[in-house]
Parts: C-alpha cells; structure tokens; sequence
C-alpha cells in the first residue's frame, strides 16, 4: 500500500482510505470486525468516521470495540460539529461544545487520543478563532493530534488558514469534500485553495453512492441490495441523464484499456492534485481487497485528457 504525507504535514496515511460510516449501521459487529482487520492486514492506516455516523455514535462505538491493541497501527480520524441531539443543544464548533464532543467522542472509540480531529461542517454562529484555539488546546492536551475540516467552502478554508497564522495556533492539514469523476465542484475554488495552502484532500463518494462501480446500466433500475436501489434521495442526485451518459463512457474508455470502473475512479482521484487517500467505505472484507487495488493504474497524460473530455463535456 502506498503511504503519502497529508498535505504539508507530517502525518502519513495510506492512498486508499477506509470510510467507517457503514459500522454499526449496514454491518453489524461481526461483519464490521471482519472488514476493519482485512483493512489494516492489507496496509490500511486512515480509518475514517464521525461522531454523527450510525445514529449518533454508533461507528465510534464499533471501532473502540474492534480496533483493541491494533489501534496504534491506524491514523484513527473522526469529526464533530454535526447534531448529536434532536434538540440542537450538542452541536456546533463553540468552545463549550467541543471540549464535550471530543471527550465523548474518545469514550467511543476506547482510546485516548484522535490522530485527526475534522470540523465536519463550517459553524457559522462561532468565530474561528474560538475554535482554532479550542482545537489548539487539544493538541497541547495530547488528546488530538492534527486537525481538519470538512465541507468547508474555499473562502472559509482561507479565512481559517490566515487566522491560524494571526493568532498563532495550529492550522488545519486537510479537506475533506466530495470528489469524484461525476462531482469535481471543487475544482473551481477549493482545489487551487488547498494547493496554495498545503492542505491535503481526503475525497470522499469517490464512487458516487455506487454509480462508479460499473454495476450499474443505463434505463435500468438500482440493484436493490445497493446504496442508490435503498436510499432515492441519493438515486435521485446522481442517476441523472447527464451522469448516465458520462458513466456509459467512462465504461468503455476503462474496458478498452483492460481495466474496471472501480480501478479508474480510484487511480483517477489518487492522481489529482493534493489527494492524499481515497476513502471508501466497504461492507464486505472482498469490498476492502478491491478498493486497496484499485488505485494501481497510472493513468497516462493523454488518458487524463480523455477523461477531462468525458466528464466536462
């Protein structure tokens, strides 16, 4: 497995990430043990999750209760800022409210410091310099060891990364936003804003719900077992004509070079500008074995101009 520096830190993190959303939600326990010890024996270090994942806590929980004495072969990433109350009383970036969420967030996962600790949503009643300074403190405390943030537009990334530099404190490493051969949003303004900054990108839907897997065939409908046949929100917002049309030959450009779907979504995104890890979540340990060899195909200068033209139009 490939290892690469998360932007211009020090941290280091595997290419291929593991999204942990899927615990404690669409695999239980066992399945769950089962797919966070394929990662790890594969070469996986960046597992990723969120206080907010499965119900509130619930993937958190799984990781602290599988991951035991092979927590320290793992860069343990989580976020906070989203509701964990229906009341919106246990939300936000303020002071009062981080220092409680992070603490929870440690009794979950069984240990005593994160290795990255993301703002998963910008938080527009707080000043972010209550924030960089409360997040500076963990740092200082032990109990965090890098930050992040997610979500964030890329004046908000800006603005953030000058006020770290104002007041002195630790400064965010990374983004993590969607990204993908049918998302690439970002590319306007935040992608030029991490490069300017040193700031690594962890993209996440890098298959977009499961469109990019090539499972898929236009007019017909969703597998029913899969992400896009269960949830339609997300059916609805990426099962598009346009998206249709792009995937159809995004197929065809793949199968002419011998390789698959997935292989082309993965090495694509590990070949763009500032991304340090793909995460993908999987539900199976065989889902796990095909993402940490997808990104093995270097796409050529000329290859890259073809799939500019496909998906830009």
């Amino acid at each position: 497995m490939e290892i690469r520096n998360l932007g211009g830190s020090g941290l280091r993190v595997s290419a291929v990430g593991l999204g942990c959303n899927n615990f404690g939600q669409r695999t239980d326990l066992e399945t769950s043990r089962k797919v966070i010890h394929k990662a790890i024996d594969l070469g996986i270090t960046l597992f990723d999750t969120a206080d907010i994942y499965a119900n509130m806590g619930g993937s958190e929980t799984v990781l602290g209760e599988v991951l035991g004495a092979r927590r320290k072969d793992i860069v343990l990433a989580t976020k906070f800022s989203k509701a964990m109350s229906n009341d919106g009383t246990k939300q936000g970036a303020s002071r009062r409210y981080i220092m409680s969420a992070v603490e929870a967030s440690l009794r979950r996962l069984k240990t005593d410091y994160i290795d990255l600790y993301q703002q998963h949503d910008y938080d527009a009643l707080t000043p972010i310099d209550e924030t960089l300074r409360a997040l500076d403190d963990l740092i200082r405390q032990g109990k965090v060891r890098y930050i992040g943030n997610s979500n964030f537009p890329a004046w908000q990334v800006a603005e953030a990364e000058h006020v770290a530099r104002a007041i002195n404190t630790s400064r965010f490493i990374c983004c993590q936003d969607e990204y993908s051969l049918v998302v690439r949003d970002i590319e306007k303004d935040l992608l030029p804003c991490a490069q300017e900054y040193k700031l690594g990108l962890l993209p996440f839907f890098p298959l977009a719900s499961g469109l990019l897997t090539g499972k898929y065939k236009r007019g017909e409908a969703a597998p029913n077992d899969s992400r896009l046949g269960l949830v339609q929100r997300l059916y609805d917002r990426y099962v598009t004509p346009r998206n249709e049309e792009i995937v159809e030959k995004l197929q065809a450009f793949a199968k002419e070079r011998g390789h698959s779907m997935l292989e082309l979504a993965f090495s694509w995104l590990a070949a763009r500008p500032q991304v340090a890890s793909v995460i993908a979540g999987a539900t199976r340990f065989e889902q796990v074995e095909q993402n940490a060899k997808a990104i093995g195909w270097r796409l050529s200068a000329d290859d890259i101009t073809e799939i500019d033209r496909i998906t830009k139009g």
